[in-house]
């Protein structure tokens, strides 16, 4: 039997309750189950809307542990364990390779980012522009994690000067400051934005087709279950996967490419 099992840092470890806010994973241990093998996933935060999909394709147990791309670089490095690394661009993939915790990443998708302002939208925001407004409280995510890194630059092409009022450690951090009314407007991944449904408003921002995000996979390098996770790896890139892509808004990695 398929188990699809996620962990997202439920438990802090002595880290207190910000550091589960921050979208920063606790240190997971694989579940005690002699009956099958378990592979588990350390996942992009963009990457948790594909956790029941996966857990349903793949033959053998799942475990998730979804966080920013770089706070599960850095567990890993700290010998936390792993078995397949999905990150969210591909500076962060190549660190997790140099420091030599992942081998023979691949790129399965692309995705693009939106911003997103609550439901009726309280602040009254029109357009990209609007955010630059004394009233408007805008969330970002940090730059050392790929959605803040993207933000940044879509910042730069649209000339925008913004005063956020927090920098989140992943996006599924920022969407929950959005959602939650905390604030006012906040870019996220247009995923992100699909799977909150009609908890927030889409605006599109100008030139974000130029900046889109590579997510990348790779076995971890000291897996407990290489070839299995090598297997996961290869149905992420897989013909198969690609609807599942499609159907929660990411680009199949093959379409991108064209």
């Amino acid at each position: 039997m398929r188990i699809a099992r996620f962990a997202a840092g439920a438990l802090c470890l002595g880290l207190g309750l910000a550091a589960c806010s921050s979208g920063t994973p606790s240190p997971v241990t694989a579940p005690d189950d002699a009956a099958a093998p378990n592979v588990l996933v350390l996942g992009a935060a963009s990457t948790r809307v594909l956790n029941d999909d996966l857990g349903a394709l793949f033959p053998e147990n799942l475990t998730f542990v979804n966080a920013g791309s770089s706070a599960l670089v850095q567990q890993l490095r700290d010998g936390a364990p792993g078995d397949v690394l999905i990150t969210a661009d591909e500076k962060n993939m190549n660190d997790a390779v140099e420091a030599g915790v992942a081998q023979n990443p691949q790129v399965v998708a692309a995705n693009s980012m939106v911003l997103v302002v609550p439901k009726g939208n309280p602040a009254g925001i029109g357009n990209v522009a609007d955010v630059q407004r004394g009233d408007v409280n805008l969330v970002l995510c940090d730059v050392q994690v790929p959605c803040g890194a993207v933000s940044q630059k879509l910042i730069d092409a649209n000339s925008l000067r913004v005063a956020p009022v927090s920098l989140e450690h992943s996006v599924s951090d920022t969407l929950g400051k959005v959602v939650s009314g905390e604030a006012d407007a906040g870019f996220v991944y247009r995923t992100d934005a699909a799977a909150a449904g009609d908890a927030v408003e889409v605006i599109d921002i100008p030139r974000a087709e130029e900046f889109p995000n590579s997510l990348v996979t790779a076995v971890v390098s000291e897996s407990a279950h290489p070839e299995l996770a090598a297997q996961l790896v290869a149905l992420l890139g897989s013909p198969e996967m690609a609807p599942v892509w499609q159907q929660h808004g990411f680009t199949p990695a093959k379409t991108a490419a064209k």
